[in-house]
Formats: structure tokens, C-alpha cells, sequence
């Protein structure tokens, strides 16, 4: 192949007297910024016995689509360790971190322990008032409790019982708290997701029957959100209530329900979130 000619170029004369050009670093790369660490998350799942290979799909695309996996509650249908077996056995399908709290479903056959116990290992979190950072993102979870929203708040007033109820969801606000607090303390400055299976906000169950919005949540658990100034909260729990809301100073929460999903066209039951 015959080689174009190159074109001439007039040569520059030297400039006498001139000080030498001093040597100038070069500008460092602009930095890219980090990936976001995308979660999933969705409550109310309900494993039964009968539901063996029903969920292996799902955690095959939710483990391909984001990096850590929130299920807030009601893991099991009926409270039975039994179910949590098949759902242990279907979550070896999942290659990401799994964060964890247990619903009123759980606690339904007082083998709330077992069923924790057979859904423990290396990736999967439980959490009862504990903090566990992934991704140098901090996650803080707690079930939670009813008592009702703003001012139908239930007080602590009357029978012993009912100072109960009420006490049930203060103990629950506590543990919240002091979850969120410990990552404040261990981590500055990380950003915190909050984790629960009763709702924190009225807004999200809105669509329920009024008569049971104080067994749906408690506005005492939004108060530690608000304080901490918790990123983002996730809950269950009502099944027809509203995706999305925020607490009265602008913490978003999201109802991730699965029935809540599936309503909302979700293809497969998880909402996606990015931090």
C-alpha cells in the first residue's frame, strides 16, 4: 500500500531569552462518582408449606437487580418453624445480603425464635433493636407495634392491659432508637434505613378500614425516624393501605407489602430503592 505523505509543517524559530515553560502537573482525573447501593424490599411474603420452589425465581432476578435485600415481616403465613424451612431452602437462591425483621405472622405460634434460628446465616440479618452496616449503608430494624396515629395515639392511661398496649409500642420506638443511635455512634455520618413490619405514618395505611388503623402501626415509631434523620423507612403490614408517605419532617416510608407491589403492577413483588 503506497504511505500518504505527510503534510510539511514550518518549523517554529526558538524565541530567544524566553524562560523555560516549568513543568505543570497534570489535572487529576475527576473522580467517578460511587455506584449507588440499590435495595429491594418487600413484606408480607407469608410462606406456607406448600409453597416449595414458589420462591426460588424470585430470589434468583432480586438478587441479580440489587445488592441488599430487605423483607420486613410476616415471613411466615401461620407462625410455623415448618414454614420457615421452605423458606430457608428457597433463599439459598439468594447471593445478596438479606436484612430481616419478623412480623405479628411470626410471632403468631410463639416459634418466633425458631423460625429465626432456621432462617440465620452468613448473608441473612435479624433484627430486633441491632444495626448492621452493608455497603457503608446502616440499617436499623425493629417490628414494631399498633397504637394508632397523631392525636388518636392511644395514651397511657386506664387498665393495666391497655397501659400494656400501649408500653409494647413504646419498648418498640426505644429499641428503634437506640439501634439508629448506634450507627450515629460507630459510623458518623452514615446514611441509615430504617426496617419495619408495623407502619410508623397513617399515610400508609391509608386504605384500610379507620376502625384498624391502631392495630396497622404507631406514630411512636416514627419519632426515632425523625430524630435520627433516618434516609428512608420500609414496612408491611397493611395489606391495602398506601405505597409510599413521609413522616411529618420529610422521611419518606414506603409500604412494601406484597399485595400493596402487586397492586402497583409490580412484575415480581420487591420495590427498588436506591441510596
Amino acid at each position: 500500500m503506497e504511505q500518504q505523505p505527510q503534510p510539511y509543517v514550518t518549523p517554529q524559530p526558538v524565541q530567544p531569552m524566553q524562560p523555560a515553560p516549568q513543568a505543570t502537573e497534570a489535572p487529576a482525573p475527576a473522580e467517578a462518582a460511587p455506584k449507588p447501593v440499590r435495595i429491594a424490599a418487600v413484606g408480607d411474603i407469608h410462606v406456607r408449606e406448600t409453597d416449595k420452589g414458589k420462591w426460588v425465581d424470585f430470589f434468583k432476578v432480586v438478587s441479580e437487580q440489587a445488592d441488599v435485600l430487605l423483607l420486613c415481616g410476616d415471613l411466615t403465613d401461620h407462625g410455623y418453624a415448618k414454614e420457615a424451612e421452605v423458606l430457608a431452602e428457597e433463599m439459598r437462591a439468594c447471593t445478596i445480603p438479606v436484612v430481616c425483621v419478623l412480623g405479628n405472622h411470626d410471632h403468631d405460634k410463639h416459634e418466633h425464635e425458631k423460625i429465626r434460628d432456621c432462617l440465620l446465616r452468613d448473608n441473612v440479618h435479624f433484627l430486633d433493636g441491632e444495626a448492621v452496616v452493608i455497603k457503608n449503608v446502616g440499617f436499623a430494624g425493629v417490628k414494631g407495634f399498633g397504637g394508632g396515629f397523631d392525636k388518636y395515639m392511644l395514651s397511657m392511661f386506664g387498665e393495666a392491659s391497655n397501659k400494656a398496649f400501649v408500653q409494647e409500642a413504646v419498648d418498640e420506638a426505644l429499641k428503634l432508637e437506640a439501634g439508629l443511635a448506634r450507627l450515629d455512634t460507630e459510623h458518623p455520618g452514615i446514611k441509615k434505613i430504617a426496617v419495619l413490619h408495623y407502619a410508623p405514618i397513617k399515610a400508609t395505611v391509608e386504605g384500610e378500614p379507620e376502625a384498624i388503623h391502631p392495630f396497622l402501626g404507631c406514630s411512636r415509631l416514627a419519632e426515632p425516624l425523625d430524630r435520627q434523620n433516618v434516609l428512608a423507612c420500609f414496612h408491611g403490614h397493611a395489606h391495602v393501605g398506601t405505597l409510599e408517605g413521609e413522616t411529618h419532617n420529610g422521611v419518606k416510608v414506603f409500604n412494601v407489602a406484597k399485595p400493596i407491589l402487586q397492586k402497583a403492577g409490580f412484575a415480581l413483588p420487591f420495590f427498588l430503592f436506591d441510596v
